[in-house]
């Protein structure tokens, strides 16, 4: 990355161009060089069968906000494509937002290794850790 790139404007540039986080409802909240937030708001599209944010949805949330981080460190005219994940989910959510906190862990030329957790955010302002996730992504030419 040059230095006259905006990490930001890089991130929200390739998130406008994500149907999946788009349909969901999802959006940026926070961008820094190696560090990335993106917030999901509960909504019917987002849950499983007990009401509660799918799986699915906080794997993706944590996917994209720590795929994101590791694109701000990726070299300019690159993006980023996840390689792995493992994610633990620590507690079911319901209501309220969910933000995806990415950061890199380790950036690197071939791979870039990153972290997520996702805290719920209840209406009332609670906090609970729901998910913690590693990740391993890997910088490739832009293909649009």
């Amino acid at each position: 990355m040059t230095h006259h790139e905006d990490p930001h404007q890089r991130v929200q540039d390739s998130f406008e161009r994500q149907g999946l986080m788009r349909e969901l409802g999802a959006r940026v909240h926070h961008v820094s060089k190696g560090e990335c937030i993106i917030e999901l708001p509960y909504s019917d599209k987002v849950t499983q069968q007990q009401g509660a944010f799918h799986g699915g949805a906080v794997g993706a949330l944590a996917d994209i906000a720590a795929g994101y981080a590791a694109l701000t460190v990726a070299p300019a005219g690159m993006e980023v494509v996840s390689v792995e994940y493992k994610i633990n989910f620590l507690a079911a959510c319901q209501g309220g937002v969910l933000r995806a906190s990415g950061q890199v862990v380790k950036p690197g030329r071939r791979v870039i290794v990153t972290s997520a957790e996702v805290t719920h955010i209840a209406e009332d302002g609670q906090q609970t850790s729901c998910a913690v996730m590693q990740q391993t992504v890997m910088p490739v030419a832009k293909t649009y």
